[in-house]
């Protein structure tokens, strides 16, 4: 019996959920083992199984714990998959991101930091976003050497309108190291935020 071996060891959240996440959605594979070292991404991982009408056996060996996933038969896809679609401008109609913080909410700057890359990592995944706006600390994810720097370029690739507020970029004197995304006005911004889109803030 041929089993897909996913090996997540050492991968920071979501990203295990993410590559599980991608072959089961495939349907090319019926049993697929996942390895993962850490109780988070456990639960994140079997979760995920289970929403997907999987069954799962969890086992703990050595520190670390391996997920045997079978996927049902009405998930298995035995036709060649479709072309992925290229994704334009048109087809991005979705979500509108406020983000007005290099991090995500309060305590630690450290896990903010790491809670928004896995932020930016998830988004990368799933249709792109209408358009982030970046404001105050949150212009600091636009510049060269952003931790997110490769996440906003893959979503800009695909169509996500990114608008970095002119005003924050002097005002943090950082105007020369945006990166990625358009230098921005409030005018510009408020557009969005009372366009058709439903707009999430992030901070």
């Amino acid at each position: 019996m041929n089993i897909r071996t996913i090996d997540c060891r050492g991968m920071a959240c979501p990203q295990p959920v993410i590559e599980t996440k991608k072959v089961i959605d495939s349907g090319s594979e019926k049993d697929i083992l996942v390895i993962v070292d850490n109780a988070v991404a456990r639960e994140n991982v079997s979760r995920l199984a289970k929403n997907a009408g999987c069954s799962i056996n969890v086992k703990e060996q050595e520190g670390l714990f391996r997920l045997e996933i079978t996927l049902p038969d009405s998930k298995i896809i035995s036709a060649a998959p479709e072309p992925e679609k290229t994704h334009g401008i048109s087809e991005t109609a979705g979500n509108v991101y406020f983000i007005t913080t290099n991090s995500i909410g309060q305590g630690s700057p450290d896990l903010g930091e790491v809670l928004m890359k896995s932020l930016m990592v998830a988004l990368t995944q799933q249709a792109p976003p209408a358009a982030l706006l970046f404001l105050n600390t949150g212009v600091h994810l636009a510049i060269e050497g952003s931790p997110v720097l490769e996440q906003l370029q893959a979503m800009a690739g695909r169509g996500t309108e990114m608008l970095v507020c002119g005003t924050c970029l002097n005002y943090y004197k950082i105007s020369e190291k945006l990166a990625v995304g358009v230098v921005s006005n409030m005018l510009e911004i408020n557009s969005w935020l009372t366009g058709p889109y439903k707009v999430i803030a992030v901070g």
